[in-house]
């Protein structure tokens, strides 16, 4: 696609070996082995993210950039600039400067948007002909972590086998030695943020706007302090901000779509129509009802998929989610005679499932909603957008949509601390684990669902027990979360 946003300046390679790091240059084997690299594969299920000092590093990051260039020029069609971003964490600065001088030295130019949402990032890399983004933040994750997610060239996250490459490449398994025959160049862009501002609107035409909708924003210190508020009042609302100021000490702590209490009692106390909770990077999303209670992902898709639906806008009437996702949700979509397919829980998961199946819609219960009429990625602004103005056209209350929706089915999930990444990553060759999960499955049977694994962006193995009672969900939650204390915490 042909941007209409102008490079400030070109690239100065000449030839497609150029772009490959192929031709005769500066030698740029000095990234190659600056430190010691993890022996356990560096990207998650959201990128790469770690504590910082402890996983994550200056050193590691101009490793990383550099050799995201590498691959990045060696895949793309053109050599155009890298779009990157950050959340508000004291750590992404230096990430920022770091990952800035790897793509640089990889001969790539670098446009930086300073403090902007993950899918702002994914959207401006997808219109910019870039070769890709970087968005450094650790989304949900407490201050002391920080991330790097890496986009391709169409603002979809990167491959698996990309991933893999730049792996490969910091292992030194490829090319020992690479050159390139240019420097980039490092560039300011803040000003670029308001062009994904304006395209969050542009879908929701004047019937759509959200004049006398009282909203409340949790914007949680983090990345979508400067845009939300400004967006959610041009389209018309009247807007309530908590926690809306960029703090890296602060970002996520007790606030944002992790911590809904203080956005519940805020709707309450300020008689707003709703309420909307977004992450550290604010591409997922939460929301609260008139009357203060949770809204989580699986009601938002069954929401809008319903909506979708009803505009003969949803193929198959398909809704991609994931195993997290509640059996009340599935059963009610499917009673009005629609599909579900359940993935790995990840974005990534439901992404690669959506472009196999041509889904348009699909999501997390945690609040990643992923919709293909107009976004590539999960986006919580987005989200929240759509949503308000779903229950504006509506004429009821948000609380009357999700009553009229589908009952859940109780649901616990408890997230067990175990610090060491081989320990967490090698749960699955613990058979007392697996006998106490095979007992619980069977005396539940078709009764309720288990699923115990190992989170790809925090040090914690989930257990979460589904049950048609909450005695039954209670009592099965504890028994394996004490085997797993038992048998993986040190």
């Amino acid at each position: 696609m042909v941007s209409p946003i102008t490079r400030t300046s070109g690239i100065t390679g000449d030839s497609a070996s150029d772009a490959n790091g192929l031709g005769k240059g500066i030698d740029s084997s000095f990234a190659l082995n600056l430190i010691p690299l993890p022996t356990t594969p560096l990207f998650g299920t959201d990128g790469i993210r770690g504590r910082m000092g402890e996983f994550l590093s200056a050193p590691l990051a101009l490793q990383i950039g550099f050799w995201a260039g590498i691959v990045l020029r060696s895949h793309a069609n053109q050599v155009g600039p890298v779009i990157m971003g950050q959340d508000s964490r004291n750590s992404s600065d230096m990430l920022a400067m770091s990952l800035s001088a790897g793509l640089t030295a990889a001969g790539l130019e670098v446009w930086y948007l300073g403090l902007c949402p993950t899918p702002c990032v994914a959207y401006l890399t997808s219109i910019c002909d870039a070769v890709g983004g970087v968005m450094i933040s650790a989304s949900h994750n407490p201050p002391e972590d920080n991330g790097i997610k890496i986009f391709a060239a169409n603002g979809a996250k990167l491959s698996h086998v990309l991933q893999a490459e730049i792996e490969a490449r910091l292992h030194g398994n490829i090319s020992p030695t690479t050159s390139v025959s240019n420097y980039g160049r490092h560039y300011s862009r803040v000003e670029l943020v308001s062009h994904y501002g304006k395209a969050l609107q542009k879908p929701l035409n004047d019937a759509d706007n959200l004049q006398g909708m009282k909203i409340v924003l949790d914007l949680a210190w983090g990345a979508a302090v400067g845009i939300a508020p400004t967006v959610f009042i041009e389209m018309g609302a009247e807007v309530i901000c908590l926690h809306n100021k960029a703090d890296g000490d602060r970002i996520n702590v007790n606030c944002g779509s992790t911590h809904l209490d203080i956005l519940q009692a805020a709707v309450i106390e300020h008689n707003a129509d709703l309420g909307f909770a977004f992450d550290g990077d604010a591409d997922r999303v939460l929301a609260v009802d008139n009357s203060g209670r949770q809204v989580n992902g699986d009601h938002i898709l069954y929401l809008w998929g319903s909506h979708l639906q009803q505009q003969q806008q949803l193929p198959d009437n398909l809704i991609v989610s994931t195993v997290m996702a509640n059996l009340g949700f599935e059963k009610a979509w499917k009673q009005q005679g629609g599909n579900l397919i359940r993935t790995a829980v990840g974005d990534q998961y439901i992404q690669a499932e959506m472009l196999r199946t041509g889904g348009m819609l699909g999501g997390e219960q945690s609040g990643h909603i992923l919709c293909h009429h107009y976004s590539i990625t999960g986006d919580g602004l987005l989200t929240a957008l759509h949503i308000a103005a779903l229950v504006k056209k509506a004429g009821v209350s948000l609380a009357e949509l999700v009553d009229q929706s589908f009952q859940t089915y109780p649901q616990l999930l408890r997230n067990v601390p175990v610090g060491d990444r081989d320990r967490r990553l090698g749960w699955k060759d613990c058979q007392p684990i697996q006998k106490a999960i095979a007992l619980a499955e069977a005396a539940m049977g078709d009764s309720g669902r288990i699923l115990v694994r190992a989170s790809g962006t925090e040090p914690v193995i989930r257990v979460m027990v589904e049950a048609a009672n909450a005695d039954l969900a209670n009592h099965w939650t504890n028994e394996l979360v004490s085997q797993v204390q038992q048998h993986l915490m040190e």
